[in-house]
């Protein structure tokens, strides 16, 4: 069965996408723990990060780095926290957090619903700031 996160890029479940090309995928995390809290997943679904290929590894750091600049610039955040777990969705994803202090990267306080504009208006900051 495909998970949540194949069903989100194959357009089965609904997400707020920040960026999209061949090989990932970044888009706004439906429990954030912060503003502009997003996701980047590669395409292929793989379970864990270390058996990410190391080709598609670089890739994803690259969208991942290209995206927290943008989202430090959008919410003038001390930094953007990254987080690569994997506990809950089978499928590799990198976290990327703006933070101000290490308590913003609690996820005991992720946001259990969140406003559909909200999503679109933090994504909308993303992609406006994104350069290059």
């Amino acid at each position: 069965m495909a998970s949540v996160f194949t069903m989100i890029i194959n357009g089965d479940l609904p997400g707020t996408f920040i960026w999209q090309d061949d090989r990932c995928v970044v888009f706004m995390s439906i429990n954030p723990i912060e503003r502009g809290h997003a996701l980047v997943v590669p395409k292929d679904e793989i379970d864990q990060w270390i058996d990410v290929p190391s080709d598609l590894r670089e890739h994803l750091f690259e969208v991942a780095h290209k995206v927290a600049k943008a989202q430090k610039r959008a919410f003038d955040c001390t930094r953007v926290g990254v987080v690569i777990a994997g506990f809950e969705v089978p499928h590799t994803h990198i976290h990327l957090i703006p933070a101000n202090t290490m308590s913003d990267m609690d996820f005991s306080r992720a946001a259990t619903s969140v406003e559909i504009a909200d999503l679109e208006a933090a994504a909308a900051s993303i992609k406006s700031a994104l350069v290059g």
